[in-house]
């Protein structure tokens, strides 16, 4: 019987050969070369039954949830923080007005390397990448007037993590709020920070029983509450490919439940509580691709690895936000653009919460008009788009399926590399993930000064004379507003209490046990963010850079 199949095939290729090409083959932002044509993805490779799945049902390759966003949509969380804690608290309380659905806490680099701004380390970093937050009643004012039983809040934090979460627990329970109805997460990854951002205190092994200490605690007392947000964000911000950004991830978030299984915890009873951050990057068919990949593997290992029951466990969660690494300084209207792509991509790839950057975020921290129409990108896409009409619109998409394959394949080959390395803890000291994520950055930034890929207004399209856009500025007199309130504070505060509550976490740490109870004491006497990281310091050690690459 004649093939008409094979005759088509053939007509398509000799005119593909006779049309114009670009010089360069089309990859995609990672580099992953792309076909001219996707027929054939191997859809019986996805699991036994031959076919994708249906959403909510295991292995979770087309969402979580049975109607995804036709029954609820992703939380909008605008990243916010700036000056004081009275200063960002009018800022969240705009944004709840304007429409956000959840809270997203950016805090300034002192508090992130759990440094105080009395600190001499601090000096003309005080409030302004962030909110500061010193103490207890920062952490009230950052929240006043706010439900937290109503409204679900995010902290970006990390080293200092199981101290802030202390700081907002005992906020929380001096303002009557139940503890079993809080919602939220904090990012309290500690291992992406010795792959990328180097915000780092403590050793990894130490920073690692930490994040166990807080996924432990929270478990049985804030069941609500997101223990881990797993980082690949500033992965790939460093450079990353989207396979190591989902490799490495993946591996840090497999590596906290081995931790956390040695410590004895039943995995049904943390593993539900673990979420991810994943960046949304510019192309968006291979992001699409990245987050269906993500959920396929840690259902598959969660399930069949390490034997979780509760379907709950098996399914990945995920945080997006567009890529800051993608914005620039250049024609920075054009970023709203890309922003908006990036938002489809982490939508079509089925997230739970969105944030996505403001315009002038290469300039500046957002201003209101900026962060506005950040926002309202969002709620375009989400009531406009059409986007929220169906359950996973383009599953079944031989593309899609296909670069879900192959990130997929390459997760897993990263998987044994890192296992031939010895372990997670291993592959950090050698310098494994450093020199994997330099390397593709220097690869990208090759294709880009090459002009192979071409970046609008930079390498390419550029425009003469730009016009000036308002920018956000931080008053210089925060940093001494802040140094004043917690010299109060010191003044005010019981120095007994301060030194039986520093030496109760000591003793605490010293034996193994985990300290997030003594933290929450120690922040009710109103010690510092700074004095309760030296006393963890002076059992667990700080990091000396070097010491772990």
């Amino acid at each position: 019987m004649h093939d008409v199949t094979s005759d088509l095939r053939e007509a398509w290729e000799q005119e593909l050969t006779a049309s114009p090409a670009r010089p360069q083959p089309p990859t995609t932002v990672s580099g992953m070369p792309i076909d001219a044509l996707y027929q054939d993805f191997g859809g019986d490779e996805f699991d036994s039954g031959g076919d994708l799945g249906y959403p909510g049902q295991y292995p979770f390759l087309r969402g979580i949830h049975a109607s995804m966003y036709r029954g609820r949509l992703w939380t909008m969380r605008q990243f916010a923080g700036f000056g004081t804690a009275q200063q960002t608290n009018q800022r969240f309380k705009f944004l709840l007005e304007k429409g956000q659905t959840g809270l997203s806490t950016a805090f300034d680099l002192p508090t992130l390397m759990g440094l105080d701004s009395d600190d001499p380390r601090s000096r003309g970093e005080v409030g302004r990448l962030g909110v500061t937050t010193d103490t207890l009643d920062d952490m009230q004012q950052l929240f006043a007037d706010i439900d937290l039983e109503a409204v679900s809040v995010s902290m970006t934090i990390n080293a200092p993590a199981i101290v802030v979460m202390a700081f907002y627990l005992a906020a929380a329970r001096e303002r009557g709020f139940d503890w079993k109805k809080l919602r939220g997460t904090i990012q309290n990854d500690a291992l992406k920070e010795f792959h990328a951002q180097n915000e780092i205190v403590f050793p990894a092994e130490p920073s690692v029983k930490l994040v166990v200490d807080l996924i432990e605690f929270c478990s049985e007392q804030v069941p609500q509450w997101n223990t881990v947000s797993v980082s690949g964000y500033h992965i790939r911000e460093a450079g990353s490919t989207a396979a190591q950004e989902l490799a490495f991830t993946l591996a840090d978030g497999l590596h906290y439940v081995e931790k956390s299984l040695e410590r004895g915890l039943d995995v049904d009873a943390f593993a539900p509580r673990l979420s991810f951050f994943f960046n949304s990057h510019n192309d968006v068919f291979e992001e699409v691709a990245k987050y269906r990949a993500a959920r396929l593997i840690w259902a598959d290992a969660l399930r069949n690895q390490y034997g979780a029951q509760n379907p709950a466990s098996w399914k990945l969660r995920f945080h997006a936000q567009t890529a800051g690494c993608s914005l620039q300084d250049k024609q920075p209207e054009v970023n709203l653009i890309r922003v908006a792509y990036q938002a489809l991509a982490a939508v079509l790839g089925g997230c739970q919460s969105l944030h996505t950057n403001s315009m002038d975020e290469t300039l500046a921290l957002p201003s209101e008009h900026a962060v506005t129409l950040a926002l309202r990108t969002q709620q375009v896409l989400a009531y406009e788009s059409g986007a929220t009409n169906t359950v996973d619109p383009l599953g079944g998409s031989y593309f899609i399926e296909t670069l879900t394959r192959k990130l997929a394949e390459e997760v897993r080959q990263y998987f044994e590399r890192i296992d031939h390395k010895g372990g997670m803890i291993a592959a950090i000291e050698a310098g494994f993930f450093r020199r994997e994520i330099a390397d593709a950055a220097f690869a990208y930034q090759r294709a880009v000064d090459a002009q192979e890929k071409l970046i609008v207004g930079v390498n390419a399209f550029q425009e003469e004379e730009e016009p000036k856009i308002d920018i956000l500025q931080v008053d210089e007199a925060v940093e001494s507003d802040q140094l004043a309130a917690l010299q109060k504070i010191k003044e005010n505060r019981s120095d007994n209490d301060v030194r039986r509550r520093l030496d109760e976490l000591r003793c605490v740490a010293e034996a193994g046990g985990n300290v997030l109870p003594p933290l929450i004491d120690a922040a009710e006497a109103r010690v510092t963010v700074g004095e309760a990281m030296d006393a963890l310091a002076d059992v667990y050690g700080r990091f000396r850079p070097g010491e772990a690459w």
